[in-house]
């Protein structure tokens, strides 16, 4: 089957040195220029099948939600390439660009923020029509947004409430209404449910999926909720540190993780049928993406690290079908 998105070597960084002051700086008897820069992300690649859920996960300031913003062109990559249904987008100015943004939508993570608090629910949903054109008369928008509305479970008649009359799963469904207005293709969800009580996260979740099965959609669903991704994935791209270190089926995932990182993170998730938690604890500092380590960036804090771990970046290599794992460990088969 023909990918729907192909994200192949992707590298973000971004420049903080601030003004020409901030990068002087004093060494060896004499002031240099120094500049600053936040590996975000470093090579990942992984594509996204129709109709089918790619979870991303990972610990806070790895790089999920960097990749979900430069895949949808919000960031612009210092490499790599990024491809819809067969055609490159990375490097398309904004005019062309905007024929792929309506079939690629974002619902953001704090639905507080992501709503204009000085615009209607009406004015909301209508403005992605009128952008791209997907209506032609007032009555064929008013029609859209009663109907959306509906979808997600809100009372059409509602729509010309501002976002501070709803709750935060009210405003969340509103979010994901202003994705669903254009009929996008493909959603990017970057942690959709976070920012919720829990009573309300079960609800939005099986409404994105309801929306999947009913209008064909593909998910890049970021979050850091392992029970999330067992319940909504396909498949899980595991991310540290701006790299990507295993890229499986949901189900050998959770069954036989892979590597280190997987492994230990996996095994933080509590279980009621453990009468003693079998946790894995990583020792050793957490590395910043301003100072990467040589070699696999997890090597500091991997128990089976070696010496070819710290010199030499391991490549995501297929170990079998809906299976890669980027270690040298698992390579080399170390126990």
């Amino acid at each position: 089957m023909t990918p729907l998105l192909e994200v192949t070597n992707l590298y973000k960084h971004f420049d903080i040195s601030g003004g020409l002051l901030d990068q002087l700086q004093f060494e060896g008897g004499r002031i240099v220029r120094k500049k600053t820069t936040v590996k975000a992300i470093n090579g990942v690649s992984f594509d996204v099948h129709p109709g089918e859920t790619l979870c991303m996960v990972g610990e806070s300031g790895c790089g999920k939600s960097t990749v979900a913003r430069t895949v949808l062109g919000l960031y612009e990559p210092n490499q790599g390439e990024i491809r819809y249904k067969g055609e490159r987008i990375d490097n398309l100015p904004p005019s062309k660009m905007r024929a792929f943004r309506a079939k690629m939508q974002m619902v953001f993570q704090d639905p507080y923020a992501s709503l204009n608090p000085r615009m209607k629910v009406q004015q909301i949903l209508e403005e992605p029509i009128k952008i791209h054109k997907a209506a032609a008369t007032s009555k064929e928008i008013a029609e859209k947004i009663s109907e959306v509305m509906k979808d997600v479970g809100v009372d059409p008649h509602w729509k010309n409430r501002y976002p501070h009359e709803f709750s935060g799963g009210q405003r969340q469904r509103i979010s994901i209404a202003r994705a669903l207005m254009v009929d996008p293709e493909f959603v990017v969800a970057d942690e959709p449910i976070s920012a919720l009580d829990v009573s309300i996260q079960a609800q939005i979740l099986n409404l994105m999926m309801d929306a999947q099965e009913e209008r064909n959609l593909s998910y890049l669903f970021i979050t850091h909720d392992l029970s999330v991704v067992e319940h909504i994935g396909t498949r899980v791209a595991v991310m540290y540190l701006g790299t990507l270190c295993e890229l499986s089926s949901t189900r050998k995932l959770f069954e036989s993780p892979r590597h280190p990182y997987t492994q230990a993170l996996l095994s933080a998730i509590p279980r009621l049928d453990e009468e003693k938690p079998n946790h894995i604890k990583l020792k050793g500092e957490v590395p910043t993406p301003i100072h990467l380590p040589s070699g696999c960036v997890f090597h500091a804090r991997c128990p089976l690290a070696n010496e070819r771990c710290k010199q030499e970046i391991p490549k995501l290599l297929t170990i079998e079908e809906n299976l890669q794992v980027a270690c040298h460990a698992v390579e080399e088969q170390r126990d």
